[in-house]
């Protein structure tokens, strides 16, 4: 199926008051469980490659053409989207290779430096049909560098989404990055209230150290695009380890990724499900690795 633009999908589930699911590429095989992930839903996923992942893979073409083919063969809706980039080259290398979005990451920066930065990304990115999502207000956990009690103000996020002319808006309310436990609390009353003052969908970033049910509420106080990478890699591994416990001998490594592969698969087809299932589902709660 031909690749999806990401705006597509994000203001399809933004007018459904329904979740999106965004979760990280980090080699091919994550790229084909996420699209296998997809078609046993029978809904929409994003593909997101990081700035950290160009950076492990040596370059952003590779693991880039690697995803696009992934997204290209499946019979799901699937987009592309790059996660985290600080670096504004890269951003545009992205749109040029035919993503369909690009985040740009300049919370380090003040705000001036911020809002001119990711203007230039914007400008570019739109001109070449793109979509472009932006943070404000630093998230927790990215190695170290935000204190976690930042919280992004909703007035600041309307002045910033209307100086920037960005697309979505990924916001500080209570996650954090690389969290293995499920234990966030989210700031709900926050999202409402920045759902309410700005005008483009809102992204929730850490997803994976926050609960099912807390990321429902989530999704009914306003968010829409939900980030999920930690949780998913501890899936992989956890079968990772299982396969190699229980096969001591094996040396093809086919084996053990393959089962790495199917485990990722299968927890992002649920959680590709809680996130799509509406605004009045009630609790869904899985198994964590």
């Amino acid at each position: 199926m031909p690749l999806v633009p990401t705006k597509e999908l994000v203001l399809a589930a933004a007018a459904r008051r329904t979740g999106i699911g965004a979760f990280n590429v980090i080699h091919l095989e994550t790229a084909e469980a996420l699209v296998s992930a997809a078609e046993q839903a029978n809904a929409p996923v994003i593909l997101q490659i990081s700035q950290n992942c160009v950076t492990y893979h040596g370059g952003l073409e590779p693991i880039a053409r690697a995803a696009l083919a992934a997204a290209h063969g499946s019979s799901a809706h699937v987009a592309v989207h790059l996660d985290h980039a600080e670096d504004e080259n890269l951003a545009r290398l992205a749109v040029d290779l035919g993503f369909g979005s690009v985040m740009f990451d300049g919370s380090a920066l003040d705000y001036e430096s911020n809002v001119a930065a990711t203007v230039r990304v914007v400008e570019y990115a739109h001109v070449n049909d793109a979509f472009v999502e932006a943070e404000l207000g630093a998230i927790g956990g990215k190695d170290g560098a935000h204190a976690p009690g930042v919280r992004t103000d909703p007035f600041e996020a309307r002045r910033f989404v209307d100086e920037t002319g960005v697309d979505a808006l990924a916001v500080a309310v209570g996650s954090s990055h690389a969290m293995t436990a499920r234990t966030a609390s989210i700031d709900l009353d926050l999202v409402s209230r920045i759902h309410a003052s700005v005008q483009v969908p809102l992204v929730l970033h850490g997803s994976s150290g926050v609960a099912d049910e807390t990321i429902l509420q989530a999704i009914r106080a306003g968010m829409t695009k939900i980030n999920v990478s930690t949780h998913l890699n501890g899936f992989f591994t956890s079968a990772v380890r299982a396969y190699l416990a229980a096969h001591p001998d094996v040396v093809d490594s086919r084996r053990y990724i393959g089962a790495g592969r199917d485990a990722l698969a299968a927890e992002a087809a649920r959680l590709i499900t809680v996130f799509s299932s509406g605004p009045h589902a009630g609790t869904l709660q899985g198994a964590t690795a």
